[in-house]
Order: C-alpha cells, then structure tokens, then sequence
C-alpha cells in the first residue's frame, strides 16, 4: 500500500524517547513515524468517537490535527466523550480538544473549527488535509464527508456506534468505494435512532475509534492492509468483529457538487428568525415534537408543544401558517416533516440537531 503522506525531515530527541515503542516495530520504524510527523489529519466530531480517535492519533504523533465541531460538552456525554473533563461542560467541543490534546502531547499540532460542517465549508476543510476521519452523529453530516472528500480527492475513515455494535471501512473515490457504494441514500426520517435517542456502551465508541486509528495510521504511512473494499463490523455483546466485501457500483450517480439539506433551519438561524419575529418581522410558528415530559424538562421559549404520535395521527392538530419543528436531536423532527411534505404541506422546515444544537448554541 502506497503511503499518503512524505516523510518529515527528522525527529527531534524527546520525539525519539516518546515514539520509542513505535520506532522498534518491525515493518513500521523511522520512516512510518516521520510520514506521521508531516501528516496532517481532520477530524469529523469530537465526541463518542472523536474523542478516542483523537487522543490516539495525537498520541502516535500525527503531526496536525483538525477538529471539526460545533457542539458543546454536556454531562450525558462524558460516559463516552473520554477526551472531555467534567470542567469543559459548556464549553465547545473543538476547543476543549484542542487543550485537552496539547495536554497529552505538546508535539502536536490542533486547530480547532469550532463550526458545523455544511456545504459551504466543507470542500476548503477537507481540502486542507491529507485524511479524513469521520465522527459524526448523523447521516448529513457522513453524506457530507463523502462528497467532499470525493470531490476533494481525499480517502476517508469511517465509524459508527449505535447501542453494543459499532462499523469501520476505509472509503476512496477512485481507488475503491465510497460511502454512498455501501449506503446509496440516507435512510427515511426516523428510522435509525441516534445515540441520544438509543444509546450507546462508551467502550463500544473505543473499541470502534481504536479500529479507526489503526485505520488512518495505516493509510498515512503505507504499512499493513486496509479496510478499503471491506467493512468490519463488532458486536460487542457477542464478542465479535467480523467483515464483509465492499465493491463500488458501477451505475452510481456521480458526484459533481455539495448540497444543503433541504427543510433545515440551524439553531443560530432559528435564533434570528425569533428575534424577528419578536419584533414583528417575522411569523412562523414553533412546534415542539416531544413527549410532554421532556418539554416540561427544557424547552425553547415560544414553542408550541405537539407530539409526534399526535402530530403523525392528526395532523390538523398543528397551528395554520409557517412551522419550524424541533425534538431532542433531530430525528423526530424530521419524520415529522417528511410526513408533512408527503401530505401537500411545503411550509415546514425543522431545526437541525434539535434542541441539543439550540442549548450549544446558548450555554
């Protein structure tokens, strides 16, 4: 396999006595550990997943790494988001990697991004970097990464949890698959449930991001064989991992641009629209889709509470005019609005990451 990366000029002395394991592997050495040193790596999401995938790839002296990250640390994150301390709660999450990660080792380069990816900036980012490894959340988001790496000519490492199971593949356009070969569309509006929604052990986040290190690692230095063409996929309730063959289809439409998610409305745009409305410039109305518990619990200022088993049985239920709808993450939301679409309405958009991206947007 064909390294991705050029070898830097040298290492300095503290790097030799810190890189010392990784210097006497067989098949790995000098040369391996200088093509880390020159590389530069960006990280899709600091959290379940970019947390480790982060701590490990600065640990093994990738020289720069990208952060790429919106959100805020919250509490309900810590079980997992390993690479946060209970002291960054509130904080954004691209920031306190960047410490938290010069920290763990000075000879590393972080930028921090603290921005959502979208389609405005995602070709310039990915473009600033020799890999990319993708974190998020959401299939937007892995959408995203996709086609601007493809567009970009930039192989990408993928990971997902969800609940006791976790996968990894290794995509590039060009050289073998790509994401869009292994899922051709994003799946219908709330059928697969985020962790917020369903869970997720933290060791299944280690154990997927270690794999996705060994991942990077292995492309950024030409050592081993990749996942490219594979897909590996770990139980951990059952103890397993095992893997299955990825070939790219030949019929796929190909990629020629990035494109906004249609009916989305970010928390800092929703934040305007309010303001206007406030003042009389505006008018839509705010629905909130959850459960009246959890609207009881934290809810945004204005909105009206319409549950989704309510909202998907009676749709008269909801107000006349404009809806911006919102729920914990993003998932009902959505369902809600493909629902509505499917029923004639096109005045209906809902809040991207629901009220998760409204409080980062807030604390």
């Amino acid at each position: 396999m064909t390294a991705l990366v050029e070898p830097a000029a040298g290492l300095t002395p503290a790097e030799r006595r810190r890189y010392a394991r990784q210097l006497q592997l067989p098949g790995f050495g000098e040369q391996a550990q200088l093509r880390l040193k020159n590389s530069r790596v960006l990280v899709v999401g600091a959290g379940g997943l970019g947390s480790p995938v982060l701590l490990y790839l600065a640990a093994a002296g990738v020289g720069t790494l990208g952060v790429v990250d919106d959100d805020v640390v919250e509490e309900s994150n810590l079980h997992r988001q390993v690479l946060h301390p209970t002291a960054s709660t509130g904080r954004s999450k691209a920031e306190s990697a960047r410490e938290e990660l010069a920290r763990a080792n000075p000879h590393v380069r972080v930028v921090a991004h603290a921005e959502r990816l979208t389609a405005a900036n995602a070709l310039d980012l990915v473009a600033g970097y020799d890999l990319v490894v993708d974190g998020s959340d959401n299939f937007t988001t892995r959408y995203l990464v996709n086609d601007a790496c493809v567009l970009a000519g930039r192989p990408w490492v993928w990971g997902a949890v969800l609940r006791f199971e976790g996968q990894v593949a290794v995509f590039r356009h060009g050289h073998g698959p790509t994401y869009r070969d292994l899922f051709p569309d994003p799946p219908a509006p709330g059928t697969v449930p985020n962790c917020a929604e369903a869970g997720v052990i933290g060791s299944v986040c280690a154990a997927v991001g270690a794999a996705m290190v060994t991942e990077t690692v292995k492309l950024l230095t030409g050592t081993g064989r990749s996942l490219l063409g594979r897909v590996s996929v770990h139980d951990a309730f059952a103890g397993t991992w095992r893997s299955f063959a990825l070939t790219p289809d030949p019929d796929r439409e190909p990629v020629t641009a990035l494109a906004e998610p249609a009916h989305e409305i970010s928390a800092a745009d929703l934040a305007a629209r309010l303001a206007a409305r406030e003042a009389g410039r505006d008018d839509f109305v705010l629905v909130d889709v959850r459960e009246p518990a959890e609207h009881a619990a934290r809810s945004i200022p204005g909105a009206v509470l319409v549950p989704l088993a309510r909202l998907l049985v009676d749709p008269d239920a909801l107000p006349d005019g404009e809806l911006v709808l919102h729920c914990a993450g993003g998932t009902r939301s959505a369902l809600a609005v493909q629902t509505l679409l499917g029923r004639g309405r096109t005045d209906v958009c809902h809040l991207r990451g629901g009220i998760a991206a409204w409080t980062g947007r807030t604390a």
